[in-house]
């Protein structure tokens, strides 16, 4: 394979990728909609799915094919391109406030299931034990969220806005023409795009790891910089960090279960030792920069540089390391 066609699939993955999920989602969303599933059910399950849809796909189809490596570089690295990047690059535009429901609730969470995730790949083997362990807790999120819902309903900032992705006035026939098309083209995409990245590292001679944490992690990263920016550009501040937060949860407990169960695998020492180190350094200084003693937190510009210089420094890190290696 040529780096030109290389280049070419990587492009045309991501973008056939990324509309296809939104198709699907839409398609989805809508279809049990008008089945009569209550819309707070629709939003918190298909659309809260929808966010990590084209990481979960990509690593389907990275472990189905024997590339395991692309799949936990792909999780680990869209984690650390959501905070570092997209919420660091979001409030340089425009300073982000985080409600205290948040600091209190989303962060705690989130740093039980990067722990519980640290511990199953403490001893550098993805066995299919693990990625059950991975998919109970994404089962026990998902189910919390919608108790959390039913109980709060539209009072709950995160389910307020799954709620309003659900398409209100799109037809049975329609909505059935885009599942059905985004089922099929979601699977080739993600083999497009795998395609691609595994022909990429063997061009450059880097590990499909690298490939993984640094342009494919972007490139699945991309959904979320669009909705960061559009709650920025709205002012819906705090959906902005709960859609980032959840995006990560779901990351590590669906993306990398499902890799687990597909493809039990050797986890290579660097990701625990640079790249699982990473995502917790730059976890914990977010809720260092945002947390308050009282009232909202706030993600000022200086804070937003330090994520984004973080970000820019940890991808520079991982792109020499792997030149000079």
């Amino acid at each position: 394979m040529s780096l030109t066609i290389a280049l070419l699939e990587l492009a045309a993955g991501f973008v056939l990728l990324i509309w296809a999920a939104d198709r699907l989602v839409s398609g989805a969303s809508a279809l049990a909609r008008n089945f009569g599933m209550p819309t707070l059910i629709v939003g918190l399950t298909i659309v809260g799915f929808g966010t990590s849809a084209p990481e979960m796909l990509v690593s389907a189809i990275a472990s189905l094919r024997g590339n395991p490596s692309l799949a936990i570089g792909n999780a680990i690295g869209s984690n650390i391109a959501n905070v570092g990047l997209i919420l660091g690059l979001t409030a340089l535009i425009y300073p982000l406030k985080v409600e205290r429901v948040t600091l209190k609730r989303e962060f705690p969470v989130l740093g039980l299931i990067m722990l519980v995730t640290l511990a199953v790949m403490w001893n550098l083997n993805f066995s299919r034990i693990d990625g059950m362990i991975l998919i109970a807790g994404l089962a026990l999120l998902v189910g919390g969220m919608i108790v959390l819902g039913l109980t709060q309903g539209r009072n709950d900032p995160v389910a307020a806005t799954l709620v309003d992705e659900v398409p209100e006035d799109m037809r049975t026939r329609t909505a059935l023409m885009w599942t059905i098309l985004g089922l099929i083209l979601l699977p080739l995409s993600a083999h497009i795009l795998v395609n691609g990245a595994v022909g990429l590292a063997m061009i450059v001679g880097v590990s499909e790891a690298v490939i993984g944490l640094t342009i494919v992690a972007l490139g699945t990263s991309l959904p979320e910089l669009a909705a960061a920016a559009a709650c920025a550009f709205r002012k819906e501040d705090d959906l902005a960090i709960g859609n980032i937060l959840g995006s990560n949860m779901f990351n590590l407990l669906g993306v990398l279960g499902i890799a687990a169960l597909i493809h039990p695998m050797q986890i290579e020492a660097v990701l625990l030792n640079r790249d699982v180190l990473v995502m917790f350094a730059i976890t914990i200084l977010l809720f260092v920069l945002v947390w308050r003693r009282s009232g909202p937190g706030l993600i000022g510009r200086p804070a937003a540089f330090l994520l984004f210089a973080g970000y820019i420094g940890y991808q520079s890190t991982v792109i020499s390391q792997a030149i000079a290696g």
